[in-house]
């Protein structure tokens, strides 16, 4: 197992080669994260949707979604929220804050894209109407109080949530086999989803989901709206996540690791 220390010199190199991919290969690596992400969100809905209470259905729901983030890191894959780590390298003067903006701009289009792929895909192959129709009834539901959060909850929550999905990120490279890699990205994830924080690539599949799923069932959805997905969730989230993961969990190990 890597020391911390290691664990920053080994993210720092690895933060270096993101901002050098490709566009393509970023572009279609960013889309592949989307729908990992997606595909574990999806997953966990069908696993809590007949929990016979809100805290044992967060808890069903925080084993299955982690491993939306296992194939993400084992498969390979670029994930906007992970790669706020690339604050290490930039910090450190190995990459630049131009190849880290383009980093993140490519990886969130394509993280946006792979999450409505999937949405799309759950929606028409009527994989909602699980459990007589309950599930696409928490499907609209989850959709409808993620676009009618508080901009500071929002910040606040995806301040929280990127703390935990890097520090998964990073202790995953604490592990030199597969199995050590999951075993430590599992649970920092857990803790995000009891928690019931915001993931801004989650949401991209939470929200366009619960918003077609409303037209798809006719399940009323009062408040739910491109301008409730974007403006009152994705932003503040998105900068919440920023904050969370370069911030408080890149800059602070740089400081502490890296930094003369």
């Amino acid at each position: 197992m890597k020391s911390p220390a290691q664990i920053a010199a080994a993210y720092e190199a690895a933060g270096t080669a993101k901002t050098k991919l490709s566009f393509r290969k970023t572009f279609i690596l960013g889309i592949m994260a989307g729908a990992f992400i997606a595909l574990g969100g999806l997953g966990s809905q069908i696993a809590s949707v007949c929990a016979p209470d809100p805290s044992t259905g967060r808890l069903i729901s925080s084993v299955v979604f982690p491993i939306g983030l296992f194939m993400v890191l084992i498969g390979g894959a670029e994930l906007f929220t992970g790669n706020c780590l690339i604050m290490v390298p930039v910090l450190s003067k190995k990459a630049t804050v131009q190849g880290m903006l383009r980093n993140w701009g490519v990886v969130y289009l394509g993280n946006l894209v792979g999450g409505i792929i999937i949405a799309l895909l759950a929606n028409f192959s009527h994989t909602y109407a699980f459990a007589d129709g309950k599930l696409a009834q928490a499907v609209v539901n989850t959709a409808v109080a993620k676009s009618n959060i508080t901009f500071m909850d929002g910040l606040l929550k995806g301040i929280l949530c990127n703390i935990l999905v890097c520090m998964a990120v990073w202790c995953s490279f604490a592990a030199e086999e597969a199995a050590g890699k999951v075993l430590t990205l599992w649970f920092p994830v857990m803790l995000f989803i009891i928690g019931g924080f915001e993931h801004c690539v989650a949401n991209m599949y939470f929200i366009p989901a619960g918003m077609i799923a409303s037209s798809v069932y006719g399940i009323p959805a009062e408040g739910l709206s491109l301008f409730g997905f974007i403006v009152t969730n994705l932003i503040p989230v998105t900068i919440g996540n920023i904050i969370g993961g370069s911030l408080c969990v890149g800059a602070t190990y740089f400081a502490a690791y890296l930094k003369d």
